[in-house]
């Protein structure tokens, strides 16, 4: 089993579930269970669980096996937890947040900006031509918009997860 109180994996588990599904993962019964033997053991409203264990299997976290009772024909979903692939979806992560830091630096490097001093808003140098560097909201005179800041934070944030 995962160790879901390591802070990556949490924090992961929580913007895919949100605060109510980490409190069902945390509470979960072990081995194959209904939602609604979820929702009783774990004291999450039946909606959450169902719509955190949808998500979960749309992860692959969450494992689904459906069973038909012989008599009534009725179908039961019997549910269980599988983080195994955890690890395997993190560097996914990881590589995608890398690739669209990486993006958003080549922008920020190869574009020049001017902005609205009362920060209505950022413009492109061709947007704020098009505007006579005017803020198209406020009608204030447009400045330069010095992004080296930004982008030594991008640099740093890229070369964070470049060497992880």
């Amino acid at each position: 089993m995962v160790d879901i109180h390591d802070k990556v994996i949490r924090g992961y588990l929580l913007s895919l579930v949100g605060e109510e599904g980490l409190q069902m993962i945390e509470r979960m019964p072990e081995g194959e269970v209904t939602d609604e033997e979820i929702a009783a053991k774990t004291e999450v409203l039946l909606n959450t669980v169902r719509r955190t264990l949808f998500i979960l299997n749309e992860n692959k976290f969450a494992i689904c096996r459906r069973e038909r009772d012989s008599n009534s024909g009725w179908l039961t979903y019997l549910w269980r937890l599988d983080f195994s692939n955890i690890e395997h979806q993190l560097m996914k992560e990881k590589k995608k947040l890398l690739r669209n830091l990486k993006t958003r630096l080549e922008f920020e490097e190869n574009n020049v900006f001017y902005m609205c001093p009362q920060g209505c808003v950022r413009l492109l140098f061709d947007e704020a031509t098009e505007t006579e560097f005017l803020c198209p909201m406020c009608g204030e005179d447009l400045v330069f918009y010095d992004n080296s800041h930004f982008i030594d934070v991008l640099k740093k944030r890229v070369d964070a997860l470049s060497s992880v």
